[in-house]
């Protein structure tokens, strides 16, 4: 069996948990939601429209990458924006075989699905920040972008294919 040490990423609403859950399902591995492992002040930051920077996220970071690298020889599937390649470089600096899931949509779609959760820490006012944050994967980073005009069960499919198919090449 295939150890896969995966981030589901992208900016809130692009359904991250959902398919991050269904993902790990697929592997047979665990999954963590990311945001367990902020620390209070950065859910605090957030709750009131104020958005991280960069300071406020390097150690939520770090966590996530040794995280995925205590999981040496088991499958663990982390749902974490890494928005920035700076941010996914500390991932992989505790984790260097961390493939990233990136989930992409639209801002209207994100918007509208942000709206539809009201209980979520994350508000919607803070989605133009993530988006002017985001950075597309780059030449180097092991990843796939997913439109997230697909199904949660589809996405976590490709996503599945395309880490199998990787530990395969």
């Amino acid at each position: 069996m295939n150890t896969h040490h995966v981030v589901v990423m992208g900016v809130s609403g692009c359904g991250k948990s959902t398919v991050g859950a269904l993902l790990a399902q697929k592997l047979g591995a665990e999954f963590l939601d990311g945001d367990s492992l902020h620390p209070a002040a950065n859910i605090q930051k957030m709750a009131a429209g104020i958005p991280l920077d960069d300071n406020d996220r390097q150690p939520w970071l770090q966590e996530v990458g040794l995280r995925l690298a205590a999981e040496a020889d088991k499958s663990l599937v982390i749902a974490c924006s890494a928005l920035k390649r700076s941010y996914r470089d500390l991932i992989r600096f505790g984790a260097a075989d961390a493939r990233f899931v990136h989930l992409h949509g639209t801002a209207s779609l994100l918007a509208a699905r942000m709206a539809a959760r009201p209980r979520h820490f994350m508000p919607p006012s803070l989605l133009a920040s993530q988006l002017q944050t985001l950075e597309p994967l780059g030449e180097g980073e092991s990843g796939i972008v997913l439109n997230i005009g697909g199904s949660p069960a589809h996405l976590a499919s490709e996503a599945a294919a395309w880490l199998n198919s990787q530990n395969t090449a």
